[in-house]
């Protein structure tokens, strides 16, 4: 059965909307919760103005501003289990969020597994009897997922007569293509990473498999279907020109957004080691924060291997480790390297409690391997203050800039270090940490991203 998330209060009146199938059978009503319960910033839920989702006013729009908009019926296709708490997940999350405010009719088109979002209008895919399990990175059994999401997403443009398509990952772009152009509406490319990048990275593909070379075409025919795409980074913006070329008036570069009002670093003492003791951590501990997938593109065995080194040096020392899939599988490895009772993995964690878990943190680690894709996490760290380390790789360079630790992609003898100098400098720790903070503030702002979203779309629709 899915699980529920609730993204924001209602206002005083009790509405709410359910997710619901093409067959027209809605699912389960779910009401807001009481004010104040959402976990979310009073301010602004994630910044947007107008209404987010669930009804809730957060009035940073003028009605003059209002006037000017163009009210649109967008369908968003997203090709994966949404909504399951990580990067992909949150960055279509703020999206739907961001149009939301800006007064647009939102659809979202996506796998029959995930968790419902209150007052989302999203339209499921018929379940498989085999696979009842999210679907995280590349699996053959996507291929009869994409079949099924693309019966969905045609009944429902049929339904819904978009005036726009959003297309995630590249399944989402070739589904979205012959409906635009049946329906001669605009359709955009919301790039996260190389597909055959991907592949290999999550050890799907082989980098000498013969397929290859056919998927590696298929992926830049895919990648000049649409008009307009949308990255995440200037570094995927490069990879489009130079390695599938695509023209740079296509490609616009929208970072991932922070509510930073939501991951802010302040929180009481006795909150924190409450928390602690729940989670069975040594009160006095100094923590070691990772919050992401657990996967080896991820870099999670480096990082373990990581805290087995600084455990013999730094015995004060804890690593907290939330995120999933293959939490099991990490636990053990933790065990067969002498660290498990340094190291405590929560499982999955509720993307509206993530910043109370973060703020347990003294340093916070990104230890991804993956040259194409993103890394939506450190745009969290950083409005949490807190000091990062990271492989130095260009996104890692682009977002956390002059003020971010780096150590030697792929080595975990410098990604040891690296945590070390941080753990051992707390002048130097927090310094680095309130600088990041600032830049997070500064250019990851909802207010920032919602701008820039209504630009590309804009241009899509040729009113630019």
């Amino acid at each position: 059965m899915r699980g529920r998330h609730t993204i924001c209060r209602l206002d005083h009146r009790p509405r709410a909307q359910a997710s619901y199938s093409p067959s027209g059978k809605g699912q389960q009503v779910y009401p807001g919760p009481p004010a104040g319960d959402s976990g979310l910033s009073a301010r602004a839920r994630y910044g947007y103005g107008g209404q987010t989702a669930g009804g809730c006013d957060t009035a940073t729009i003028t009605q003059e501003e209002a006037a000017t908009y163009r009210t649109l019926s967008v369908l968003i296709l997203a090709p994966t289990s949404f909504f399951a708490d990580y990067g992909c997940h949150v960055r279509i999350l703020v999206e739907v969020l961001a149009l939301q405010a800006l007064g647009h009719q939102v659809t979202v088109c996506t796998y029959h597994n995930g968790e419902d979002i209150e007052g989302l209008r999203i339209v499921r895919t018929p379940r498989i009897p085999w696979r009842q399990q999210y679907e995280v990175g590349s699996s053959l059994h996507k291929i009869a997922l994409d079949t099924l999401l693309s019966f969905t997403s045609l009944v429902c443009t049929l339904r819904r007569e978009p005036d726009l398509i959003h297309a995630h990952l590249h399944e989402g772009a070739l589904i979205g293509h012959p409906l635009s152009r049946l329906w001669r509406i605009p359709l955009i490319f919301d790039f996260q990473g190389s597909l055959t990048g991907e592949m290999i990275d999550h050890r799907f593909l082989s980098p000498t498999s013969r397929f290859r070379g056919p998927l590696r075409r298929l992926e830049e025919l895919i990648d000049h279907l649409p008009r307009d795409i949308i990255v995440s980074s200037q570094h995927a913006a490069r990879l489009l020109r130079q390695e599938f070329s695509c023209a740079q008036k296509r490609i616009h570069v929208l970072p991932d957004a922070v509510d930073t009002d939501l991951f802010c670093p302040e929180g009481s003492q006795e909150e924190k080691l409450t928390l602690k003791r729940s989670l069975g951590i040594p009160p006095h501990s100094r923590l070691v924060v990772y919050l992401g997938l657990l996967a080896e593109y991820q870099g999670t065995s480096l990082l373990l291997k990581a805290a087995r080194q600084l455990a013999d040096t730094h015995p004060d020392v804890h690593f907290l480790i939330m995120g999933h899939p293959n939490v099991e599988q990490y636990r053990a490895l933790a065990a067969e390297l002498g660290v498990a009772e340094r190291v405590t993995f929560t499982g999955r964690i509720h993307y509206l409690e993530a910043h109370r878990y973060l703020r347990l943190g003294d340093v916070a680690v990104a230890p991804k391997v993956s040259a194409t894709e993103g890394s939506g996490k450190l745009s969290n760290y950083m409005a949490m203050a807190l000091p990062t380390v990271a492989f130095d790789t260009p996104v890692s360079r682009e977002y956390l800039g002059e003020w971010g630790t780096y150590a030697e992609a792929v080595d975990d003898c410098s990604l040891t270090k690296a945590v070390a100098s941080l753990l051992e400098d707390g002048e130097l720790a927090t310094e680095r940490g309130a600088a990041l903070r600032e830049r997070a503030v500064r250019l990851y702002s909802p207010t920032v991203f919602r701008e820039k979203l209504k630009s590309v779309y804009s241009v899509a629709l040729g009113e630019a």
